[in-house]
């Protein structure tokens, strides 16, 4: 064969080496699980990025919601001691703290933990949800224990991934492997809206069956949660928390006239509306909030 054509040869595999390469996809990174207590769930390529500084506030700033933060946090210590524990839905008012809890909740049990024997915090996108067996797949063959934890969980009128967070809960041949518990926010206490639950009432031969269908995925959580809007005086008492932790300076008739007029402009009383309300006094105090 003559050299030019040889070379020619050459030279068209390897653009056709080139472009088979391209259309494979990337092989997921390995994750090494001791390099932090944090994790984020890339569904694609499927792995597990660590998250070094998480956005979580101190519990003790969590105001008003002191019931269901005994409760999770006791649920939380039993599955870190490799006891019985519940998977747990925290639903309600927005801007109450759940997701707020979940993670101060973690950090607070993790302070008291060995290295080796750390939780693992892993957050799942909504939209990652129909890749949960795969997830799982990975956690439990891990030597750590897991919260899985999905924020803002809930399920439009087409969704039907819901039918694999089910089966990944407690529905599946093999169920929930022992070193892994759910732990999810919504703002609906049954994650689906209501006219769909609604309409199903509605329209099927057999109401009470297809009701059932539709939310026996919340039954799948052994624990309900349910966070209020709160009043005055605890939006208040949320406040006043802040500006100590962060050591602001301001006059008490001042800060409670202002933090009250805040809350009238927004409409509304909640732990976020608080945050906010002090991330603007600080701002107009010229202070620096701790990390």
């Amino acid at each position: 064969m003559p050299e030019n054509t040889l070379e020619a040869l050459t030279h068209k595999i390897d653009r056709l080496i080139d472009a088979i390469e391209r259309l494979v996809p990337p092989s997921a990174p390995l994750t090494d699980l001791t390099v932090a207590d944090c994790f984020v769930w890339v569904a694609e390529p499927g792995f597990l990025e660590p998250v070094h500084h998480v956005n979580r506030i101190d519990i003790d700033l969590i105001r008003g919601v002191d019931r269901m933060r005994d409760i999770l946090m006791d649920n939380t210590a039993r599955f870190a001691r490799s006891l019985p524990a519940n998977n747990v839905l925290l639903w309600g008012a927005r801007g109450m703290g759940k997701s707020s809890l979940v993670k101060s909740v973690h950090a607070s049990i993790n302070a008291s933990q060995k290295a080796d024997a750390m939780l693992k915090l892993v957050e799942i996108h909504r939209e990652d949800i129909n890749t949960l067996p795969k997830l799982m797949a990975i956690l439990k063959a891990a030597p750590f224990r897991f919260i899985l934890f999905c924020d803002d969980l809930s399920f439009d009128h087409d969704d039907t991934s819901y039918k694999s967070l089910k089966a990944a809960l407690e529905g599946g041949v093999e169920g929930r492997p022992a070193n892994v518990i759910f732990y999810a926010t919504s703002n609906r206490r049954h994650l689906l809206p209501r006219d769909m639950i609604d309409n199903e009432r509605s329209t099927a031969i057999n109401p009470s069956e297809a009701i059932e269908e539709k939310v026996s995925l919340s039954d799948r959580f052994g624990l309900w949660l349910g966070f209020h809007k709160c009043s005055q005086d605890e939006y208040l008492d949320m406040v006043d928390g802040y500006v100590r932790y962060h050591g602001l300076a301001v006059k008490p008739e001042e800060l409670r006239a202002d933090a009250l007029e805040w809350a009238t402009t927004r409409g509304s009383r909640s732990g976020r509306v608080a945050w906010q309300f002090i991330q603007d006094l600080a701002g107009r105090l010229g202070q620096p909030l701790k990390d």
